[in-house]
């Protein structure tokens, strides 16, 4: 079996953010970059599948310009087989991406699609989710926990209300969440034998895909600056604020009781 793993290059996430000067986007000149954590945990949770008998082949996709290259290089170090670069200048949106997948996954003839759930610079946690309408391809999305059972995959997801477990046919699309795995660092002798693994060098217009911009961000602020907190006199005070300022509903039993709402506090 091979699997396909989509990998992006994102500013790095231990990095402090800043808006441009003009409010256009942000600043990327001289920033650190990294792969995305989301997809490093979709690379490891492949390599492991490999090491574990259920893959043969791993092959990582970075979509993007020049330096795009050094991020696929990263994933052939933790033990990739080989990348594949769609290069172009052009800023990506998620359902260009998927377009272009798709066309990858017919080609490679993957039978399993690994990829972090979301980028942490866009947010959008959509790829995953359009490729398998696309390809018309099973889906197991915020995964924390992967089984491969002959042509089956087990799943187990991260939902609002706890776990839940889906078993899908293969070929599949899965999308990783934080605790599936911990990624490994790459070693030195890794590191050295990346530099000769094959990087196949591809454009949007070898697959066909139009990717010009369907949206257009008009402005790029910074958040507002938390403000400083304040301290009160008393629990009268308290109970004040928090339902004039702060905005939040209280039952009548907390308003019409001080008391009671000593008690919470204290609790």
């Amino acid at each position: 079996m091979k699997i396909l793993v989509p990998i992006k290059r994102v500013i790095d996430p231990y990095v402090n953010i800043r808006v441009k000067s003009d409010n256009t986007g942000v600043e990327t000149d001289n920033v650190k970059m990294s792969m995305n954590p989301f997809c490093e945990i979709a690379v490891e949770e492949s390599i492991r599948l490999k090491e574990a008998g259920k893959a043969e082949e791993i092959v990582v996709v970075s979509i993007g310009n020049q330096s795009c290259q050094e991020t696929i290089r990263t994933a052939l170090a933790m033990g990739v087989d080989r990348g594949i670069h769609v290069l172009t200048d052009q800023s990506i949106e998620p359902l260009s991406i998927a377009k272009i997948l798709a066309k990858i996954i017919d080609e490679e003839k993957a039978g399993l699609v690994i990829s972090g759930k979301q980028a942490i610079d866009g947010d959008n946690n959509q790829t995953g989710q359009m490729l398998a309408a696309l390809t018309d391809m099973p889906q197991g999305t915020f995964a924390s926990k992967i089984e491969i059972e002959d042509d089956k995959i087990q799943v187990t997801r991260e939902i609002d209300g706890g776990l839940q477990t889906i078993k899908l046919n293969m070929p599949a699309i899965i999308t990783t969440d934080l605790r599936l795995n911990e990624p490994r660092y790459a070693s030195l002798p890794n590191i050295m034998k990346a530099k000769k693994k094959p990087i196949d060098q591809k454009t949007p217009d070898d697959y066909g895909i139009d990717v010009s911009p369907r949206l257009k961000t008009l402005k790029v602020v910074e958040p507002p600056k938390r403000e400083a907190g304040i301290k009160v006199e008393n629990i009268s005070e308290l109970v004040e604020k928090l339902k004039n300022e702060a905005g939040v509903i209280w039952p009548h039993y907390f308003i019409s009781n001080i008391q009671m709402a000593k008690f919470v506090i204290r609790v």
